[in-house]
């Protein structure tokens, strides 16, 4: 981490200090010279792999099935 950034030259080379971030650098962005925020990379985002929650996950045979009708009648009226 080197020196705070103002706010002024952060404003001037944003993209700039993106490309740094980016590179794995944390920069410190000050106000009258006080730290006030720091900007830094992100961690990269795990990689997705399908069938991961294979054998976690159970879904009921009849999940699709009608709702009974006294539940419709509290969706569609408010009131059983």
């Amino acid at each position: 981490m080197g020196k705070p950034v103002n706010i002024y030259e952060a404003k001037a080379h944003f993209s700039a200090l993106i490309d740094r971030a980016e590179g794995g650098e944390e920069i410190v962005i000050a106000r009258a010279g006080k730290p006030v925020a720091r900007l830094v990379p992100l961690a990269p985002h795990p990689e997705r792999k399908p069938g991961r929650m294979r054998g976690k996950i159970w879904i009921a045979e009849d999940f699709d099935a009608p709702l009974p009708p006294d539940l419709l009648k509290l969706f569609y009226e408010g009131e059983v």
